[in-house]
């Protein structure tokens, strides 16, 4: 057949998804603050997009809990609720839980060596108070586990339900009480090496069950 004259599918799916992680990012880091309102045209003359992906990314932001939408009024940056961390919370354990069930079968030394230089720059960064950095590093280490489960539902629950955690936790990595994270993680290692899918379930559970689901 033909190769097609429009472009391909794929690309405007990548572009929506680029747009919807940048906006995602734009909230988690506080770049856009709880209470803003998002206008569509601003953001789309922002990121040098149609309003479309916008739009459609600002649906995806709502099912997430990150913004209230209302249809043909506004859009505004949703507060940090208790109970929608909490849930969040729930959730995003649970499926980490799972995640080291069915990555300890298949995990390989380079991977136990990638978790271990990703807690030492998670470490690094909680003692210099680099928040930022402190989330990179922990996102790394724990999709070490989720990358090599394969589950895709697994990670499709993760990527709309993290980012809402995520903007608790920057209140607790700037502080040291991310030193205990540190702790977690040396143990999850500890027990991956060891094959303990059992008890590397339990502590990945553990890791993010006990994020606080408040900003005291």
């Amino acid at each position: 057949m033909p190769v097609p004259a429009t472009e391909p599918g794929l690309d405007r799916a990548l572009l929506r998804d680029d747009v919807y992680r940048r906006l995602r990012d734009a909230i988690v880091d506080g770049t856009f603050a709880p209470g803003e309102q998002l206008r569509d045209l601003e953001l789309a003359e922002w990121l040098g997009v149609s309003r479309t992906p916008v739009r459609e990314a600002l649906l995806r932001l709502a099912q997430s809990g990150l913004v209230v939408a209302q249809p043909g009024r506004s859009t505004v940056v949703s507060t940090l609720d208790t109970r929608d961390i909490r849930d969040a919370r729930d959730v995003v354990a649970a499926m980490h839980e799972v995640a080291a069930r069915e990555a300890i079968p298949s995990l390989v030394d380079a991977d136990l060596a990638s978790m271990r230089d990703a807690n030492r720059r998670f470490a690094a960064a909680v003692d210099a108070g680099d928040a930022e950095a402190a989330v990179r590093a922990d996102d790394e280490l724990h999709d070490v586990l989720v990358r090599i489960a394969g589950n895709r539902a697994l990670a499709t629950v993760l990527e709309q339900f993290t980012p809402t955690l995520r903007r608790a936790e920057r209140l607790r990595f700037a502080s040291l009480q991310g030193r205990e994270s540190v702790r977690r993680h040396d143990e999850l290692i500890r027990l991956c090496a060891a094959g303990d899918a059992d008890g590397a379930a339990a502590v990945a559970y553990d890791t993010w069950h006990s994020l606080p689901s408040t900003e005291s």
